[in-house]
């Protein structure tokens, strides 16, 4: 089990959130630098470290942090829904490889409603739209109706499954 960040750690990594809030990634970096190095690796500090690398479009150093948050807790949502989301940006990645990335969250993350619906999104936009549905349905086990079909709605990657929400 991973132990909890403490003061002054804490601090740091709250002004880093806040000064990700206002869209400054170089001063939230120098809040992260202030933690002592050996809690740098910490899983919280590193996802607050993956919004930084994604406000500057560096999706390969987002896929990098995922892989490391993925090492220490593989049940933890974050790593998986987001480094998918990285793959699908990054340079040699794309949709197909995105969703294989995703793949093993359905099993590790079987709570987490995002993951189901993050892969009803890449197998709608792969042209997989029964599967798509599929995936869409775990969503709704994980999470409810009502919820899964207004993310479909105000999301552009399902959109080609709009008409067939009714079959969720």
């Amino acid at each position: 089990m991973i132990k909890p960040l403490e003061p002054p750690h804490t601090h740091h990594l709250n002004a880093a959130q806040g000064w990700l809030l206002f869209g400054k990634p170089g001063e939230a970096a120098v809040e992260l630098d202030r933690i002592e190095p050996a809690m740098r690796a910490h899983p919280d500090v590193l996802e607050v470290r993956y919004e930084i690398h994604a406000l500057r479009h560096d999706w390969a150093g987002c896929f990098a942090i995922t892989q490391q948050v993925l090492l220490q807790v593989p049940e933890r949502a974050f790593g998986w829904i987001h480094g998918a989301y990285a793959v699908r940006r990054m340079p040699g990645g794309g949709l197909a490889a995105a969703f294989e990335a995703l793949i093993p969250a359905a099993t590790m993350c079987p709570q987490e409603p995002v993951v189901f619906f993050n892969l009803a999104c890449y197998a709608c936009q792969l042209g997989r739209l029964d599967e798509a549905i599929g995936w869409l349905r775990q969503a709704v086990k994980a999470s409810s109706r009502t919820r899964i079909i207004e993310m479909a709605r105000n999301d552009d990657d399902p959109e080609p499954l709009r008409g067939r929400l009714a079959e969720l």
